[in-house]
């Protein structure tokens, strides 16, 4: 995918989060998420953890090829073992812990998404990085991946507050993409399902009965290992 589309993605996605849990009360940060144990401030910690992976990676050396897709960053392997979830979970509610208030949390992430967002811009094109876990991946690549972050969670965090789903056009058709490859993206849209409506189903999020479980199956989805 062009790394310009899907830098506007994650930043339009991550802009929508920000405006989103700016003005929460206390009450609603400390509200329980589906990703247990995490609560909304948690959930937000998380993501905080996922996008500031980025510039250390900027900065890092750029391995000479890439050799793994964002599709193929979610294979069931051991990062998404119960040991390593276990330390995603406490890496999470420390980075939250790390604020005095929920209002403090939503600059926080204001302030990484989008330092993140000024260094990716000025990246040349066939950039490559080399993620935590070894992967040699185009920076494009990786960064869907941040916008699967961004968007699913923030679908978590919208159920969690009772919201109407922010979840961008743009953000949206990058993960239904990702998920369906290009060629099947307008088959999806014939479902009649909203975006948000495919994501949930799609991540597990929303039960399927048998006649979506088999419009699910026939589109062919990626199924996608989410810790």
């Amino acid at each position: 995918m062009n790394q310009g589309r899907v830098l506007e993605a994650f930043r339009l996605e991550s802009g929508a989060l920000t405006d989103a849990v700016s003005g929460l009360s206390e009450a609603e940060w400390n509200l329980p998420t589906r990703c247990a144990p995490w609560t909304v401030r948690d959930l937000l910690g998380h993501v905080c953890v996922v996008i500031d992976w980025l510039p250390g990676m900027l900065d890092a050396p750029a391995p000479n090829e890439a050799k793994v897709s964002a599709a193929e960053y979610y294979r069931p392997d051991n990062r998404f073992s119960p040991q390593t979830n276990g330390a995603r979970i406490a890496l999470a509610q420390d980075r939250a812990a790390r604020s005095v208030d929920g209002a403090a949390s939503a600059e926080e992430f204001t302030a990484i998404w989008q330092q993140v967002d000024r260094l990716c811009r000025v990246q040349p094109a066939g950039r490559t990085v080399r993620t935590r876990h070894g992967d040699a991946m185009l920076l494009s690549e990786f960064l869907l991946t941040r916008v699967v972050e961004v968007a699913v969670h923030g679908l978590d965090l919208a159920d969690a507050l009772g919201s109407e789903p922010w979840l961008t056009s743009s953000a949206g058709d990058a993960v239904l993409e990702l998920l369906l490859g290009a060629e099947q993206t307008a088959a999806a849209r014939k479902t009649g399902w909203s975006r948000p409506q495919f994501l949930r189903r799609a991540t597990g999020r929303e039960p399927l009965d048998d006649t979506e479980a088999a419009q699910i199956e026939r589109l062919g989805i990626r199924w996608l290992a989410l810790g």
